[in-house]
């Protein structure tokens, strides 16, 4: 039975080494406390650092290993130097704060990005260990993003899902790492991605499309012969524990116990990592405000602040710290009393029981990030909240408010509208509260952690369904031979080739793409055989196609099927036609050349081509939309029409394309073998006016009318060759 191999930075538990003995504690973050319930419900593995770095391990290691399986963990051991150079650096010197728009913390360090290939390359050397053909990798988060590529070379077929559980930053953001390019490329060898919201999905496409230029179609980016999926997941929570929360004997106690040191006081309660993009700061500063606007307030409101220690070697975490000790301290001097503390501040981690006491006594949450992924905090305040009391206060900046938009949502850079809400919150009408949560609550009931799992694991399901599709549309060796066989006992054959993007690559340079000597060779000796007419069908001039191939013994057709000429004879037109529609055409077409650098237009005889394979991906999406539209109100009583191609948009007279031209070669003549390639949609044609006994085939992956996809340009190339041998 197949198993699903869960892969994070960390494994969801602590490691803790007390003389001879070793004990495990659950780790306190997000990812290990939502994603061990579906662990623990499946058949799985868990893959990730146990929390100790190996030279502090000593001769222990083989039994904290043999321990660890025991709970289907598999452990991956760091250096100290790895860890820290990984970890504390790249990790978390780079991608952290640059994916939370924090644009002037990260150090672009050559040695941080070698140690993060090199701890990536670790992971992935441990979870060939353990993978088997059929199992699913669903890798989890920033610290793991060259791995999907990694395993993908080891094991084309193998199921790799990736989680990004923070934000995604914009196109101009993520494109300041110098490293850009190859983590995309890596991120997208997955089958599935994931991120929180639909803005980081966009975020995501918009980078792939602009600094890879690949276009994504509802999510779906087909590179080379691999489809991958792009989808937003919001993470869900264990609803069910925290909902039922105050049923236990422990969170009862604890209840009492807090209930007993706050006494009457209405509660507000936040509870972050000690992290600088959580807007611990400018919480403290509102509150202070806050009591100091509402004085009413003062020895009635206790703030009851949870900072969990994170990344205590960082020196930014340190000075946040530093900051938000003389920040508490200064309030609670300022407005305390002998009765009353204004902010309890606790720097540790609580118990699953205390933190459920907290949620269920807050009378206040204030979640209030500068940015974040999600932040599962806010959805379990709510969950806890059976009654339906209890207000919380969110940051729409974090991920959680796309979801929960019956809170009370607040831009935590807004520093007076952060001091109003609190007031808002601690005034809220009771049956305001009630219907707030209670379809905040059903919300989060229904999706769950469970059903996020069971949703972006299902996501596989209609990949490898598509991936199933195309596969079965690739030219396989049994077909291969099968087609030879009919080549070889035919007597009259015809061959359909396009040229650009078929039998030979796109440049950004178009007149850097002359035939080559063995192109030449493959079509001489095709062409040499009495038995084949080949038919070479291009978009490029005629006189650019005269000095290629005006040698051989084949037709050719220039212009997207405008102009033809057969073996032996002279070039004609397909029809006559007009041009004295170009001059209106070509000024609007220079109007988005001005404004378009790296675009250029191409003039042939009957059409105008505007060019934009050197302009970046996102303008050209623009401009060529932006021509269309101009240029829609000239032709409309012109009879032309706007040709979409490769890195292209052509104007020519209505109803000139490569069927058309082709069916002359195919109308009154008798063959017994027929054979079309090409790339793009203009080829498409060809593939309609074709009988169900012809051979077509897509370059690349992809649909189309076409009976089968060929992978590359030198893989057709081979296929021709093999007729003939």
């Amino acid at each position: 039975m197949s198993k699903k191999i869960i892969v994070s930075n960390r494994l969801p538990i602590k490691t803790k080494i007390e003389d001879d003995d070793i004990s495990f504690i659950s780790s306190p973050g997000g990812l290990a406390t939502a994603m061990k319930s579906f662990f623990q419900s499946r058949k799985a593995l868990w893959v990730g650092w146990p929390g100790l770095t190996s030279n502090k391990l000593g001769d222990k290691r083989k039994r904290l290993t043999k321990k660890l399986e025991d709970k289907n963990y598999s452990p991956v051991y760091l250096s100290e130097r790895d860890f820290e150079e990984f970890y504390y650096g790249f990790s978390n010197k780079v991608v952290w704060p640059l994916f939370h728009y924090f644009l002037q913390l990260p150090d672009y360090n050559e040695e941080l990005w070698k140690a993060y290939k090199r701890v990536n390359h670790k992971f992935c050397e441990a979870v060939l260990e353990k993978v088997e053909p059929g199992d699913l990798v669903w890798i989890h988060d920033y610290h793991l993003m060259l791995l999907p590529e990694m395993l993908r070379k080891k094991m084309p077929s193998l199921d790799i899902g990736f989680f990004l559980h923070i934000p995604f930053p914009s196109y101009e953001v993520f494109r300041q790492i110098p490293w850009s390019r190859e983590i995309l490329k890596s991120l997208i060898s997955s089958d599935v991605v994931g991120f929180h919201t639909y803005d980081y999905v966009q975020h995501f496409l918009e980078s792939v499309f602009r600094l890879l230029g690949h276009e994504s179609n509802l999510g779906e980016i087909i590179v080379k012969d691999h489809l991958t999926k792009v989808d937003s997941f919001p993470m869900g929570i264990d609803f069910s524990k925290f909902n039922q929360a105050n049923k236990r004997k422990r969170v009862k106690n604890e209840i009492k116990k807090f209930k007993k040191e706050v006494g009457k006081q209405k509660v507000i309660l936040s509870v972050d990592r000690m992290e600088y993009t959580k807007g611990i700061i400018k919480r403290l500063e509102a509150f202070r405000d806050f009591l100091e606007k509402y004085p009413e307030y003062q020895e009635k409101v206790t703030y009851l602040m949870v900072s969990v220690p994170s990344r205590t070697g960082v020196d930014d975490y340190k000075y946040l710290k530093k900051k938000v000790d003389e920040l508490v301290g200064s309030i609670n001097a300022d407005f305390g009393s002998i009765d009353w503390v204004p902010v309890r501040y606790f720097f540790r981690s609580f118990s699953f029981s205390s933190l459920a006491a907290m949620y269920k006594l807050a009378d206040v949450a204030l979640v209030t990030p500068l940015r974040d992924g999600m932040n599962l905090v806010a959805k379990e305040y709510v969950a806890t909240k059976k009654k339906k009391d209890g207000v919380l206060v969110l940051s729409e900046m974090a991920g959680t408010a796309m979801e929960l938009g019956e809170t009370l949502v607040v831009n935590p850079n807004d520093h007076q509208a952060m001091v109003d809400v609190i007031k808002q919150a601690l005034t809220l009408p009771k049956r305001e509260k009630e219907k707030r949560n209670q379809i905040m609550r059903a919300r989060l009931e229904r999706y769950d952690i469970k059903s996020w799992a069971k949703d972006f694991i299902a996501s596989f399901e209609q990949v490898n369904k598509t991936e199933k599709e195309l596969r079965e549309r690739q030219l396989s060796n049994k077909e291969k031979k099968k087609i030879i066989s009919h080549y070889k006992r035919s007597k009259k054959r015809l061959f359909l080739l396009d040229y650009d993007g078929t039998l030979t690559s796109f440049s950004k340079n178009i007149k850097q793409v002359s035939p080559d000597k063995n192109l030449i060779s493959i079509l001489k000796n095709l062409s040499n055989d009495k038995k084949n007419n080949l038919v070479l069908i291009s978009g490029r001039d005629r006189k650019t196609l005269d000095s290629w191939f005006g040698d051989l013994k084949i037709n050719l057709i220039a212009e997207h099927g405008l102009w033809i000429k057969e073996k032996n004879k002279k070039w004609h037109l397909i029809e006559n036609l007009q041009d004295d529609w170009k001059k209106s055409v070509k000024e609007v077409m220079e109007i988005v050349v001005d404004r378009t650098p790296g675009s250029f237009i191409e003039e042939k005889e009957y059409s105008l081509v505007w060019h934009f394979r050197k302009v970046d991906p996102k303008l050209a999406k623009v401009r060529s939309r932006e021509l269309k539209n101009r240029l829609f109100p000239r032709i409309t009583h012109e009879n032309l029409d706007i040709m979409d191609g490769n890195k292209v948009i052509e104007v020519k007279n209505a109803g000139i394309n490569k069927g058309r031209a082709v069916q002359q070669f195919l109308n009154g003549h008798k063959r017994d073998f027929v054979l079309a390639a090409g790339d793009d949609v203009t080829d498409e044609d060809v593939f309609e006016v074709l009988d169900d006994k012809a051979y077509s085939f897509k370059m690349g992956y992809g649909f189309s009318k076409a009976k089968y996809n060929i992978s590359s340009i030198q893989k057709l190339k081979d296929f021709l060759r093999d007729l003939y041998k």
